[in-house]
């Protein structure tokens, strides 16, 4: 299936989850955010929100500055 990460479209197998893409994007475990089709899905949930054909992932990295 085909979806979008971050503007770039790229293929996953079906049945993917965020874990899995948080997984393969290699992100930390604090200061990074998931959304969804504009939807934030909380952490928690990242093992069981399997990813569809299509949908648009956004990934959002907190950083410091000012």
């Amino acid at each position: 299936m085909k979806i979008t990460i971050n503007n770039s479209q790229t293929e996953f197998p079906d049945g993917t989850t965020l874990r899995i893409v948080a997984d393969e994007h290699r992100l930390p475990g604090k200061g990074v955010a998931m959304a969804v089709n504009n939807n934030m899905i909380p952490r928690d949930k990242w093992d069981s929100h399997v990813v569809n054909d299509g949908d648009n992932i956004v990934i959002l990295k907190a950083f410091c500055g000012g």
